[in-house]
């Protein structure tokens, strides 16, 4: 998590940093992020950069939430809320919409293709003790969102069918609930 001096930057500031972050992270693998040319990027001083975040993978896990919060903040969660087949595929379908013209579509498929083994990114909504404690059908609906998400990132022209073989496996899932 970035530092309490991050955190008070003028907003102009952070705003700058960030934007770095994001060019960096989205154009390399985490593996081979450099602080050299996100300091540069920003304009900032590299004692500033580790003012600012314990480290590289600090900086990543920062610009991951950021982007999550992001996206996730133009989806309609009342119309996806609550465990049925439709608010699921609402959910996904609202979710990879956002990311058709948004900034940070390369970061997240690059985290899908090189840097989600690399940095496990805990969520808030998305803890492992918060998955564990769902009932059985939310939790398989909530991890097959997740990687439907993810194989369309990685696959886009198989998104139809990912799509629809969800939609299916929802409904199943829906009909065991009852």
């Amino acid at each position: 998590m970035p530092t309490a001096t991050f955190n008070n930057l003028k907003p102009e500031k952070k705003q700058l940093v960030t934007q770095a972050l994001l060019r960096e992270f989205s154009a390399h693998p985490f593996a081979d992020a450099q602080v050299a040319r996100i300091v540069k990027d920003a304009g900032i001083a590299r004692g500033a950069f580790y003012k600012y975040f314990a480290d590289l993978a600090d900086a990543y896990v920062y610009l991951y939430g950021v982007a999550m919060r992001d996206i996730h903040q133009h989806i309609d969660f009342q119309q996806a809320s609550g465990y049925t087949a439709a608010g699921y595929l609402a959910y996904t379908e609202q979710f990879l919409a956002s990311l058709a013209d948004n900034p940070y579509r390369d970061l997240i498929r690059r985290h899908f293709t090189e840097n989600e083994g690399a940095l496990p990114i805990p969520t808030a909504l998305n803890t492992p003790e918060k998955l564990a404690a769902l009932p059985a059908d939310e939790w398989a609906a909530t991890i097959l969102s997740h990687e439907v998400i993810r194989q369309i990132m990685l696959y886009p022209e198989l998104k139809t069918k990912l799509l629809t073989k969800f939609t299916h496996t929802l409904h199943q899932l829906e009909g065991s609930h009852r």
